[in-house]
């Protein structure tokens, strides 16, 4: 396995993980209306979309 390989694993994972998280925090602010649980979900979402850009663009960085 290559370094590169093993790079994007680890970025689709944390994508996968962040994107679960703001699933989960936007279930608590539904659940509970807490604010502070849709912050943390828009957060958790956002971290996940730029993840997700940075894996798409990782080929193109290394031509």
């Amino acid at each position: 396995m290559t370094l590169l390989t093993a790079h994007k694993i680890l970025i689709t994972t944390a994508v996968v993980f962040f994107f679960g998280f703001a699933l989960w925090e936007a279930r608590n602010y539904l659940a509970s209306s807490d604010l502070w649980a849709l912050l943390r979900g828009l957060i958790y979402f956002l971290v996940a979309v730029g993840f997700a850009f940075y894996l798409r663009s990782l080929g193109r960085w290394l031509k």
